[in-house]
């Protein structure tokens, strides 16, 4: 699930009035992991949300080892373990319908054609790692619903990856998405779809497992679980980047509209701080290599 800033709808917003959002963004925290229980919460908020397995996860490999080929056991980093595969997602082109004005039909446009980006190019890349693909579902509404994939609608959710249903759920309106110009709508797909390559993978039911059988650690393995997802959304906008109509500004505006979404308040500590989500993202925007996304490797204090 993604509870974001409103941050307007140019990518030139001073910094400052983005990080006034951030409590809006804690509030949303705080209000959908208090109404719904554990085990429940990352099955509406995407399907590669954490809850499934029941093996406990080993201890996780030193920082920055390399992910081997897929498999079902093992240590973090050793033969076994979950992997995205070896190699960079080809760069591919995917030119951004506008937002700025069209209202739902705009945003259902954009959003079809961005998740056929995103298909497009993931699913080469596992074909390539000799990885199984499956796309997922895609869901869109005008409006929030009372409940989605089983659960109660998470209030104040931009979107989310239901974990039951492999489906990316997406409103048509709202702050997130409704007229906007800056390179948020992207990252927010592509975030989402990062929960699905977690759970095609492997590193969904893996980290559930761990979350299960440690309950004191459950926040940080969360956060590793979401600044992963930070970071292949950044590798996929880092191969698409050469097709994107975007300048400087804009990339600066998206970075700081990724800082004001952190857990930098008092409220819930679920997604990472302002600067570790931009640390993530831009670690996958420069490596372009889903190998560069190893959170479950990093050190405590690359995850806080």
């Amino acid at each position: 699930m993604r509870c974001l800033p409103p941050i307007g709808a140019g990518p030139r917003r001073p910094a400052a009035a983005v990080r006034r959002t951030a409590p809006a963004v804690v509030a949303c925290l705080t209000a959908f992991l208090a109404a719904v229980p554990y085990g429940v919460a990352a099955r509406a908020d995407s399907v590669a949300d954490p809850h499934a397995a029941t093996r406990v996860l080993p201890a996780a490999a030193p920082y920055g080892t390399a992910a081997r080929p897929h498999g079902t056991a093992g240590r973090a980093g050793s033969a076994g373990s979950p992997s995205l595969g070896r190699g960079r997602p080809a760069v591919t082109s995917c030119p951004e319908p506008p937002l700025v004005d069209g209202g739902i039909p705009r945003s259902r446009e954009y959003l079809t054609a961005i998740m056929g980006c995103l298909n497009r190019s993931w699913s080469g890349h596992f074909a390539r790692a000799g990885l199984r693909f499956r796309a997922p579902t895609v869901r869109f509404y005008e409006e929030p619903a009372e409940r989605v994939c089983g659960v109660p609608w998470p209030t104040g959710a931009a979107a989310f990856y239901c974990t039951e249903k492999a489906t990316v759920v997406f409103p048509l309106t709202g702050d997130w998405i409704e007229g906007r110009t800056d390179l948020y709508p992207l990252k927010i797909a592509a975030h989402e779809y990062g929960h699905h390559l977690q759970s095609l993978t492997g590193f969904r039911a893996r980290y559930e497992a761990r979350a299960r059988a440690d309950r004191a650690r459950r926040a940080e393995l969360n956060r590793r679980y979401e600044l992963q997802a930070d970071c292949l959304s950044g590798v996929f906008l880092g191969s698409v980047r050469g097709s994107l109509s975007r300048t400087a500004p804009d990339w600066t505006a998206l970075s700081e509209a990724i800082r004001a979404a952190g857990d930098d308040g008092d409220g819930p500590r679920t997604h990472g701080t302002g600067a570790h989500r931009a640390h993530w993202f831009d670690r996958g925007l420069r490596t372009v290599s889903p190998a560069a996304c190893d959170t479950w490797a990093a050190p405590p204090s690359a995850v806080s």
